[in-house]
């Protein structure tokens, strides 16, 4: 079982959402802690880190893995149009 680790930009966006949506991504964000590598991921092109997305709805959760310390680093979370930037 992974450890997650929120950045002060997932913290912030995780602060401002509404109920419904929290409770999504907590949701998604337990899943990832038993399975890293879901179905539905993606790796990001164009970061100079190994960085995996994973889609809830419109939003995405960006996401970077250290496997020898079984720790998970939630980078960022937002809608597609400005996760990406």
């Amino acid at each position: 079982m992974f450890n997650i680790e929120l950045t002060n930009n997932s913290k912030g966006f995780l602060k401002r959402c509404d109920g419904k949506l929290l409770e999504r991504l907590k949701k998604k964000m337990r899943d990832l802690q038993n399975e890293p590598f879901p179905s539905d991921c993606k790796r990001v092109v164009g970061r100079p880190e190994k960085t995996f997305r994973v889609r809830v709805g419109d939003y995405r959760i960006l996401y970077s893995l250290l496997a020898e310390q079984s720790v998970i680093i939630i980078q960022d979370i937002d809608k597609r149009a400005n996760v990406y930037d």
